[in-house]
């Protein structure tokens, strides 16, 4: 023993600390963390067979991966396009604005996926705030943070309230109802919607990344000379390349020699890079003019260049692949038929050739692709995500059945006629079969990788309560804070709020699941209220744009920095908690266990 720990405990807190830190500093997919964390306490003998694998069959994790096919059923319909059309309106002040833009999204978010709903709703936003003359990024934090709070607001509405409802029921033979945390969330979505308004000051006023792309007049384009192109041989000013209509040659590349500025003399030679700036339609009129092609064109024959081709922003996400990494050096644009034409970062247009700039996270990229590409593949979503790649489907007869199906789950469910995880069987076996999603449709949406993160939650929180470890710490913080209940359960809940800016919030509701759970049972009452408040704190994150993958989704969009989460979401950390501490005492008073 040491500290009170034995050796199968020092190895769960190894591992968890090992975990936290490779999810917090490296890129490695959160599904294999996580499973190679089990993999640790099975080998190590913390944890035997089935408990390592108790994870897989776990109801709560059955639950999400059948909810993903009914959210199939509600997209594909269009159920959420419609609500998006007839819910903004024209509202006249920045107040009516937030909260025609928070309520509807926290209601979808209390049962669709927050990053779902956020997805649809940041084009959808920034259109919608340059009819209102507001800037996308006064709109786009309350965007996402109404995702989060709307959450909490049912079971089903975001993963760590099915983790934690699935533990209690675990270890009491209690269901909670699936509206268990409707009054306290929407007093929470309340206190946030006017924090908002009341913060409004401490909101950016910044111009969206793609506005760099709008309204500069500037441009740097990279176009190659073909080896057969009629111009090789010729001057650059009898050529007609060295004043060019919108636009001039900043930049000659030969080889590995860079001529900058360019010699009116300087010869045109086959293989030449030519970089210019300036107007970009007119920039690329050359390859109709002149012959040239893209930089990146793998044959250098005038026959190749491609003449129906169009301009798609996309910016990079927190996980890209593409971060820290030059577009030259690498073979994505020829890999994905693309040409990088332009990079902007925090709203400014780079001014040095978009081939040689080092990639950050959140920059602004300028594509030319084909018209009809598919920017929805897995590798392509992954590394970057397309203003405008959401597809609009047809509203129907099967938006409202889909509709139906929803509300009959929640119902039945609410009502306790039948088991959360029947109802969601049922309500995906009916999509299915009224055709609102085909079965193709129904497996792309099941996301594998957050599925095994739920599992690995569950079995984190086994050997957490397992080894001691919950017990121990649950003593801790009541050797700190008293025995006084509201103390205890504030004091989690303020730690659970901090750890959630760094880590899944589904890993931070099955890491202090046990810990809030054995200090509730410590302190002699039941855990049922205190389990409330750790559901709504561990969805609470607000101050870093890591803490929720909604905040990455308009990080670039909003033209966003570090520090506009933290100015902003501290303050908004604490008056949730304060908020949540008191709504929930207020309609769940604390009851001693018999």
């Amino acid at each position: 023993m040491f500290l009170g720990f034995g050796v199968d405990a020092w190895i769960t807190i190894v591992t968890v600390l090992a975990m936290f830190t490779v999810l917090l500093f490296t890129k490695l997919r959160s599904d294999l963390v996580f499973l190679g964390a089990i993999a640790v306490l099975y080998v190590t003998g913390v944890l035997d067979a089935k408990e390592a694998f108790s994870g897989f069959s776990s109801t709560s994790v059955i639950v999400i991966g059948v909810l993903f096919v009914v959210v199939a059923g509600l997209t594909h319909t269009g159920v959420l396009q419609w609500i998006v059309r007839h819910l903004l309106g024209q509202p006249k002040s920045y107040k009516g604005a937030v909260v025609r833009l928070m309520l509807p999204v926290a209601a979808l978010s209390s049962f669709l996926s927050n990053t779902t709903v956020v997805a649809l709703f940041v084009n959808i936003v920034k259109m919608w705030s340059k009819k209102l003359g507001v800037s996308p990024s006064k709109l786009l934090i309350p965007l996402s943070y109404a995702s989060g709070m709307g959450g909490v607001c049912t079971l089903i509405g975001t993963p760590p309230n099915l983790i934690i409802s699935g533990l209690y029921a675990d270890h009491t033979g209690t269901a909670m109802n699936v509206l268990a945390t409707t009054i306290p969330g929407l007093f929470c979505l309340a206190v946030g919607v006017l924090g908002v308004i009341a913060m409004r000051r401490l909101l950016p006023d910044r111009k969206a990344p793609e506005a760099a792309f709008e309204d500069t007049s500037e441009y740097t384009v990279e176009l190659l000379v073909p080896a057969d192109n009629p111009n090789i041989g010729k001057r650059i000013a009898e050529a007609g390349l060295k004043d060019i209509r919108g636009g001039r040659l900043i930049e000659v590349i030969h080889f590995d020699e860079v001529l900058s500025p360019v010699p009116d003399d300087e010869p045109v030679m086959g293989g030449d890079r030519l970089v210019f700036a300036g107007q970009i339609d007119d920039i690329l009129d050359l390859r109709k003019t002149h012959g040239f092609v893209n930089a990146d064109h793998p044959v250098f024959t005038t026959g190749e260049v491609d003449r129906n081709r169009q301009l798609r922003t996309a910016y990079l996400p927190f996980n890209s692949s593409l971060i820290h990494k030059v577009l030259g050096q690498t073979t994505f644009e020829k890999d994905n038929n693309m040409t990088l034409v332009a990079v902007a970062r925090q709203g400014r247009r780079l001014e040095q050739s978009p081939h040689e700039v080092k990639l950050h996270a959140g920059d602004t990229l300028l594509f030319e692709c084909p018209p009809r590409m598919n920017v929805n593949t897995a590798q392509l979503a992954s590394d970057l995500h397309f203003f405008d790649s959401e597809q609009v489907p047809n509203i129907g007869p099967r938006t409202l059945v889909s509709t139906a199906v929803m509300m009959a789950m929640v119902v039945l469910s609410a009502l306790n006629v039948m088991p959360l995880l029947q109802c969601a069987f049922l309500a995906a076996i009916a999509m299915l079969l009224f055709r609102c999603c085909n079965p193709e449709q129904a497996m792309k949406a099941i996301n594998w990788e957050i599925l095994m993160v739920f599992a690995g939650s569950v079995v984190l929180g086994l050997a957490i309560q397992k080894t001691g470890i919950a017990e121990r710490l649950a003593y801790g913080i009541l050797d700190v804070c008293g025995t006084n209940p509201i103390i205890v359960m504030t004091a989690i809940c303020f730690v659970a709020t901090f750890i959630t800016e760094f880590i899944s919030n589904t890993a931070a509701g099955a890491v202090f699941f046990p810990i809030m759970y054995q200090a509730a049972v410590q302190l002699g009452y039941e855990p049922y209220p205190f389990l409330i408040a750790l559901m709504i704190s561990v969805s609470s994150s607000f101050a870093t744009p890591i803490g929720s993958p909604t905040h990455m989704l308009v990080y670039a969009p909003g033209g966003y920095r570090f520090s506009d989460f933290m100015r902003v979401g501290l303050l908004m950390n604490i008056i949730i908690l304060a908020a949540n501490i008191f709504i929930v005492n207020v309609i769940y008073p604390l009851t001693p266990l018999p």
